[in-house]
C-alpha cells in the first residue's frame, strides 16, 4: 500500500537520448529559483550508474557546480567512460544547459571485495525518529504562536507549501525566535518520502545524493544567525559510500562545519543507519555572503 517515492518515479528518472546522453527534468525548485544542487548530483549519478554493470557499486563521487542551473529548461547529462577495469570503473559526467556545462562530476564504481581491514566512528547517541517531530510539525507549532510577525508567518507557510520529497526530523531544532550564535553542528533524521524497496544499491545511493545536499551548507550559518543571507551557493560536493542502506528508511544525518572564512564555508556530514552502521560520508564547500546589518527580532 506504500506510495512509490517520487524520487524514483520522477526526480531521478532520466530519459536516455543516446548511449551516454540523458535528459533530466525538475521536481522541486528552491525559493532562490536556482536548481537544487542535490537534484543535479543525484541525476548525474543516475546517468553514470546507467553506464556500468549491475555488480559494480558506486563508492565515491566528486562534483563541481560551475554555473547556476536554469529551472525553466531540462538538463542534459553527458557521460564519459573514463575507465572500465576489473575492480574499479570511473565515469565523468557533464551537466549541460544552454550549450554550457553547469556541473561536472567524477564517479567511481567498484565490484564487491572482502577485506579484514574494517573500522568506523561511533554513531552519536540521539533520540529515535519515532520520538521526534517532523519539520512540518515543528513549523505548525511556530505558526500557532499568536505573537509571530506576519512576514515570518508568510515565510513559514511558504516553506510548509514546498513539495520537498524528503521526510526530516531535526534532533535539536534551532529556536527560530533567537539570534544567539549556535555551535556549527546539527543532527536530523532523514529519509525519502514514499517506498523504494529492495533494489540495486545504486538506486539508494542516487537518492542519498539528492538528500545529502538538503540543509547541508546551512550548518555553517548557525554561529552567524545575526546576519541576513545575501547569497549562498554550493561550490563542490563529495560523497563516499561505505555500507548498504535503504534511502527510504530513517538515517541520521550528522552535519558539522569545521571552518568558514573568505566568503566560503566547509561542511562535513555522515549518514548513519539506524543500527549504528556508517553508510555515507559527505563534504561540501560553498560561497556564503551576508549583509552586515543584523536581523530584527522575529517577535
Amino acid at each position: 500500500g506504500d506510495l512509490r517515492s517520487v524520487l524514483i518515479t520522477s526526480v531521478l528518472s532520466l530519459e536516455r537520448l543516446e548511449l551516454d546522453l540523458f535528459r533530466g527534468r525538475h521536481h522541486w525548485v528552491p525559493a532562490t529559483q536556482r536548481l537544487f544542487g542535490g537534484q543535479i548530483v543525484g541525476q548525474a549519478l543516475v546517468a553514470a550508474a546507467r553506464t556500468v554493470s549491475r555488480d559494480e557499486q558506486v563508492h565515491s563521487l566528486h562534483c563541481y557546480f560551475v554555473r547556476a542551473g536554469d529551472p525553466k529548461v531540462p538538463v542534459l547529462y553527458e557521460v564519459g567512460r573514463t575507465r572500465s577495469g576489473k575492480s574499479f570503473s570511473v565515469r565523468s559526467v557533464k551537466a549541460i544547459q544552454h550549450g554550457q556545462p553547469i556541473f561536472t562530476c567524477q564517479a567511481s564504481f567498484q565490484r564487491s571485495q572482502e577485506s579484514p581491514v574494517h573500522h568506523q566512528f561511533t554513531m552519536p547517541t540521539v533520540p529515535l525518529p519515532e520520538d521526534l517531530l517532523t519539520q512540518e510539525e515543528l513549523i505548525q507549532k511556530f505558526l500557532q504562536n499568536p505573537n509571530l510577525a506576519e512576514r515570518y508567518r508568510k515565510h513559514l507557510n511558504k516553506i510548509q507549501a514546498e513539495d520537498v520529497p524528503i521526510d526530516i526530523k531535526p534532533v535539536n531544532p534551532p529556536d527560530v525566535f533567537s539570534l544567539e550564535p549556535q555551535e556549527p553542528k546539527q543532527l536530523f533524521w532523514v529519509r525519502a518520502r514514499g517506498y523504494i524497496g529492495e533494489t540495486d544499491m545504486k538506486v539508494h545511493c542516487c537518492v542519498a545524493a539528492y538528500m545529502s545536499d538538503y540543509a547541508f551548507l546551512g550548518t555553517a550559518l548557525l554561529p552567524h544567525r545575526q546576519y541576513h543571507i545575501k547569497f549562498m551557493v554550493s561550490l563542490d560536493h563529495s560523497m563516499w559510500f561505505h555500507a548498504p542502506f535503504r534511502a527510504d528508511h530513517w538515517m541520521l544525518y550528522e552535519c558539522e562545519s569545521p571552518w568558514a572564512g573568505g566568503c566560503r564555508a566547509l561542511v562535513q556530514g555522515r549518514l548513519w543507519r539506524k543500527d549504528g552502521v556508517l553508510a555515507v560520508t559527505c563534504a561540501q564547500e560553498g560561497v556564503i555572503r551576508v549583509v552586515p546589518t543584523p536581523n530584527q527580532s522575529k517577535l
